[in-house]
C-alpha cells in the first residue's frame, strides 16, 4: 500500500480528543472540520507558567534524490516516545504546494509514521500559505498603486517581489506594468515561491499578532533617490496585512496515525529560507508536552545551522538533543554509487559516504556543542555488514546509533530511538552559535562557510559587496545571516557531493530582510523561485472514480 492508502485506512480521533491529551480545552480550539483545528494564542494565558519540555531537533545528512525520511523519523520518534509512556508532541512545518506538485512530494511522513489528514495537510490545509500569499501580494499592489498616484514617497527602486506557492521558473524575472496606461510605470520584477517570502519568515519568527504587525511595518520595500529605505509602514500597509494573517498566525493542531498530537505551522524552505516551523508553535508545544520533536529542513548544514543561529537566538530556546537521520542508500550515494546500484552491498562506497554523516556529526557535537544521535531509516536490503561498519565508525566518535523501522511499524519501530533520546536529553551540553551578532556580514558568512561547510574561502560578487556596504551603512549589519545554498552538497555546487578538493563558496547576491530580522545570502546558482522537473508529480495526482485523491506521496 502507498502512503495515502495507509493513511486513509486509519480511523482518526476527533481533534477535541487529541487536544485533551495535551490539556487543551475546547474553548481554545477553532475547528476546521473534525480532524483539524487552530489553537488560540489566548492559551498562553493558561500555560505560560508551565515548565518547558525537552526540545528534540531532527536533522539529516545532505539529502539525495532517494529521500532519507527525516519527517518519517520525526513522526516515528514522537509516536515512539508516546509508546514508552512519554507525553510527546510534534512541531513540524506545513508543506508547500511547490514540492507536492513538483519532485519532492508531500511532507507528512510515510508508511505508518504519518500526520493526518495527509491530503488536507499537503494541499490547502487551513489556508495559512494562501493567506501569506495574499498578504505578500497586497503589499505589492499597494506599492504600485502608490507609484501610480504620484509616488509621494519617491520610489526609485522597488525591492519587494510578488509570490505564488508553486514552482514556476517563468516568473523568476518578469517585466510588469505593460498596459500602456497613463502613470503606469513599466519595470523589471519577479516572483518568489511563497515559502521563501519574507512574510512567511515573519509569521514563523513572530511571538504574536502584534509582533507580526510591527515586523511587517519594518519591511524595506524600496529605496528613494537618496538611497534611503522606504518601509511598509510608510505605506500604512501593516494593519491590512496583519488582518489577512490574523488566523494564519495561530498554530494548527492535527494528529499522527497513532493519535500523537502534532502542531503544524509555517513552512519556510531551508535552502532558500530559514527552514523551521513557527516559534509560536514550538513554544506552545514546549508548554504542553514533556518532549517536543521538531525538524529543520534539508541537511544539518542548512536547516540545523539556521535553527540554531536564527530561531534559537530569536526565541530563546535550545534543543536538548539532536537526531541526525541517514539511510544506507544515501551514504552509499554520497560515496559515489549510482541510483541503479544503490541497493547492492558496497562497503567501500559506504565507508566513503559515511564522511558526509561524520562531518554533520562533528558540526552538531563539536561546533554547536549539542548532544547527537544517528537514526538510520532502515530498509529491508540494508545488510548486517553495512550496519556493523557504520556502527563501528560511529563508536569511534562516541556516537550512538539507532535503527528505526517507523515506516513499517509506526511508533513500535522507533522505541529504541525514543529510549536513547530520552537518555541523551539528560546529558550536559554547551550550545554555541557560529558567529557573534556584532561580527560584520562578511565575517558571519565566512565563519559559517569555513566552519560548517568546510569551504576554503568565500568570494563575493561586486553586487553582493555593494549591497553589503549599503546594509551596514543603514545600520543593519548586526542581523543574523540566512545563507541560501544548494541542499545537496556542503559546497554551493549540487554536483560536488564528496567535496574532496578545496572549494569556494560564491556569494552572488545579498538581500536585507528587516521585517524577518535577518540578511539573506544567495550563493551559487540558487533560486528563490524553483522550477518543475521534466516529469512533475502534478502529472500523476488525480481524483479517482470514488472521489478519492490519488498520487500524493
Amino acid at each position: 500500500m502507498g502512503d495515502i492508502e495507509i493513511a486513509r485506512g486509519v480511523k482518526l480521533d476527533n481533534i477535541a480528543k487529541i487536544a485533551k491529551k495535551i490539556d487543551i480545552d475546547e474553548e481554545y480550539l477553532e475547528n476546521y472540520g473534525k480532524y483539524k483545528a487552530k489553537i488560540s494564542d489566548k492559551i498562553f494565558d493558561k500555560i505560560g507558567n508551565n515548565k518547558d519540555g525537552k526540545l528534540i531537533l531532527v536533522t539529516a545528512v545532505n539529502p539525495t534524490p532517494l529521500g532519507e525520511g527525516k519527517t518519517t523519523i520525526s513522526i516515528g520518534l514522537a509516536d515512539g516516545l508516546s509508546e514508552i509512556g512519554k507525553k510527546s508532541i510534534l512541531a513540524l512545518r506545513e508543506p508547500s504546494l511547490g514540492p507536492v506538485f513538483g519532485i519532492k512530494g508531500g511532507a507528512t511522513g510515510g508508511g505508518y509514521a504519518q500526520v493526518a489528514p495527509m491530503e488536507d495537510i499537503n494541499l490547502h490545509f487551513t489556508g495559512d500559505i494562501h493567506a501569506i500569499t495574499s498578504a505578500n501580494n497586497l503589499l505589492s499592489a499597494m506599492i504600485d498603486n502608490h507609484i501610480y498616484f504620484g509616488n509621494e514617497l519617491g520610489f526609485k527602486e522597488v525591492v519587494w517581489k510578488r509570490c505564488v506557492d508553486l514552482n514556476d521558473r517563468q516568473l523568476r524575472k518578469i517585466e510588469c506594468g505593460l498596459s500602456g496606461e497613463k502613470n503606469v510605470e513599466p519595470r523589471m520584477d519577479g516572483f518568489d515561491i511563497t515559502v521563501a517570502s519574507e512574510i512567511m519568515a515573519i509569521l514563523c519568527l513572530s511571538k504574536d499578532i502584534y509582533d507580526l504587525k510591527e515586523r511587517i511595518g519594518n519591511i524595506i520595500i524600496g529605496y528613494n533617490e537618496n538611497n534611503e529605505p522606504i518601509k511598509a509602514k510608510d505605506l500604512k500597509a501593516q494593519g491590512s496585512l496583519a488582518v489577512l494573517l490574523k488566523d494564519a498566525i495561530k498554530p494548527n493542531l492535527v494528529q499522527t496515525l497513532e493519535h500523537t498530537p502534532a502542531l503544524i505551522h509555517g513552512g519556510p524552505f531551508a535552502n532558500i529560507a530559514h527552514g523551521c516551523n513557527s516559534i509560536m508553535a514550538t513554544k506552545m508545544a514546549l508548554k504542553l508536552g514533556d518532549y517536543v520533536v521538531t525538524e529543520a529542513g534539508f541537511g544539518a548544514d542548512l536547516g540545523a545551522e539556521k535553527f540554531i543561529d536564527i530561531k534559537c537566538r530569536t526565541a530563546g530556546i535550545k534543543p536538548s538533543a539532536v537526531v541526525c537521520v541517514a539511510t544506507m542508500k544515501a551514504l552509499k550515494y554520497h560515496g559515489g554509487v549510482s541510483k541503479d546500484d544503490i541497493k547492492k552491498e558496497n562497503l567501500e562506497a559506504l565507508e566513503q559516504g559515511i564522511h558526509n554523516l561524520l562531518r554533520h556529526i562533528d558540526n552538531i557535537k563539536n561546533k554547536f556543542g549539542l548532544n547527537v544521535i544517528v537514526a538510520i531509516n532502515k530498509y529491508i536490503d540494508d545488510t548486517d555488514k553495512e550496519i556493523e561498519l557504520l556502527r563501528t565508525k560511529l563508536e569511534e566518535q562516541s556516537i550512538h546509533l539507532s535503527l528505526v523501522e517507523a515506516w513499517g511499524k509506526g511508533g513500535k519501530g522507533a522505541t529504541d530511538l525514543a529510549t536513547k533520546v530520552v537518555d541523551l536529553c539528560e546529558k550536559q551540553d554547551n550550545l554555541q552559535y557560529m558567529y557573534e551578532l556584532e561580527d560584520n556580514i562578511k565575517t558571519k558568512v565566512e565563519k559559517i562557510a569555513t566552519k560548517i561547510y568546510g569551504a576554503q574561502q568565500v568570494e563575493f560578487s561586486k553586487q553582493a559587496l555593494d549591497e553589503m556596504q549599503r546594509i551596514e551603512k543603514l545600520g543593519y549589519g548586526n542581523l543574523p545571516v540566512c545563507i541560501a545554498k544548494t541542499q545537496y552538497s556542503f559546497s554551493d555546487d549540487p554536483n560536488n557531493l564528496e567535496c574532496k578538493e578545496p572549494f569556494t563558496i560564491h556569494v552572488s547576491e545579498i538581500n536585507l530582510r528587516t521585517g524577518a530580522g535577518f540578511i539573506v545570502i544567495l550563493t551559487g546558482k540558487i533560486f528563490t523561485m524553483p522550477g518543475l522537473p521534466k516529469v512533475p508529480s502534478a502529472e500523476s495526482i488525480d481524483i479517482d472514480e470514488n472521489g478519492n485523491i490519488v498520487g500524493i506521496f
